[in-house]
């Protein structure tokens, strides 16, 4: 009863895999279904090969069993019959290599090949947040956001990778594979979402003290919905219409914050930290760390260190009301 039990409870934690907002088995691009692809057929193969190990492992296990009377028989018909075997064996193998080589770099090459994109969008890793900044040959309509990718459905985009410090690894699983973000190189990664969906992806090399905080969250929608959202990124920061907010934002730009961050539309011209024009409409704050409300964004500014441990960002200490007013102003940024 309970190996009968055993053996659902593991094949249910399988299942617990085959779905979700960051699952490489999971595609919902045409370069994450040829990665799966590629897995099923690695597992199968690899499978398939470990299944006959283990049988052959059991037949000659029952055989050893048996008593022999002599410990070093000499079979001629039967040493050359085991010698073609294993010159076989030793021949399937060498040809399931190669050819399971030859599929990993044929899908490289589709991965990594050139296309023609209609969205350039160039990210850059940091300690530990993520600059995402979309790129056009109109300059005006060239923006900065952190954190938080948009991706039109159907699409080609091209993602350039760059770091500031250390070595990164942006890793979104339902939609391409990893790829490394290197100080004075760029990489590139080309994708085309092919599902509408929240996906969420992460830094996948080690990159220091807060590397498992380091995520990013990946919004991929219709091409109108895309549109609009760019057009409110390229926006400037919609001034403060209530009392509250107005305060808020005379105590921010008063503040140190604007040695660091930057809110285009006013004198906050920080290129350091993250850029907050529109942070009141992302999903997250501190790089996945915690959803944005206007209660987490005053626990953030009040104490970034307790939340997130080693963060660059300095504590800065307020007047509660000059706290509640920033929050609220910060909140409003959308």
């Amino acid at each position: 009863m309970w190996l009968r039990l055993a053996i659902v409870a593991i094949g249910l934690s399988g299942l617990t895999c085959c779905s979700g907002w960051q699952n490489a088995l999971d595609p919902a691009s045409g370069d994450a279904g040829h990665i799966s692809w590629l897995f099923w057929l690695f597992v199968a193969v690899l499978g398939a090969i470990w299944a006959l190990v283990m049988v052959v492992l059991g037949m000659a296990l029952m055989m050893r069993s048996r008593r022999i009377d002599d410990p070093l028989p000499s079979h001629p018909t039967h040493d050359r019959r085991a010698a073609w075997v294993i010159a076989a064996l030793s021949g399937a193998t060498l040809v399931t290599v190669l050819i399971l080589t030859g599929l990993s770099f044929a899908g490289q090459r589709r991965l990594y090949g050139p296309r023609e994109e209609a969205v350039t969008i160039r990210v850059t890793g940091h300690q530990w947040w993520w600059e995402v900044r979309y790129e056009e040959e109109d300059p005006s309509r060239t923006f900065t956001t952190a954190n938080e990718i948009h991706l039109p459905v159907g699409q080609p985009v091209n993602i350039k990778l760059n770091s500031s410090d250390v070595i990164h690894s942006l890793w979104i699983p339902n939609l391409f594979g990893k790829l490394d973000l290197i100080p004075g190189r760029e990489n590139q990664l080309r994708v085309t979402a092919d599902r509408a969906g929240l996906y969420r992806g992460q830094c996948a090399e080690y990159c220091g003290l807060q590397h498992a905080h380091m995520s990013l969250m990946v919004v991929v929608e219709p091409q109108d919905a895309f549109e609009r959202w760019r057009v409110g990124q390229i926006a400037p920061a919609p001034p403060p219409e209530d009392e509250e907010r107005k305060r808020g934002q005379a105590a921010f730009l008063s503040q140190p914050c604007v040695m660091c961050h930057s809110v285009r539309g006013t004198t906050a011209g920080g290129r350091v930290a993250p850029d907050l024009t529109h942070i009141g409409s992302r999903l997250t704050l501190a790089a996945g760390t915690l959803p944005v409300s206007r209660g987490n964004l005053a626990a953030w500014i009040v104490d970034p260190h307790g939340i997130k441990p080693g963060v660059n960002m300095p504590m800065i200490k307020l007047e509660p009301d000059d706290l509640n007013a920033i929050s609220a102003y910060l909140e409003g940024l959308k």
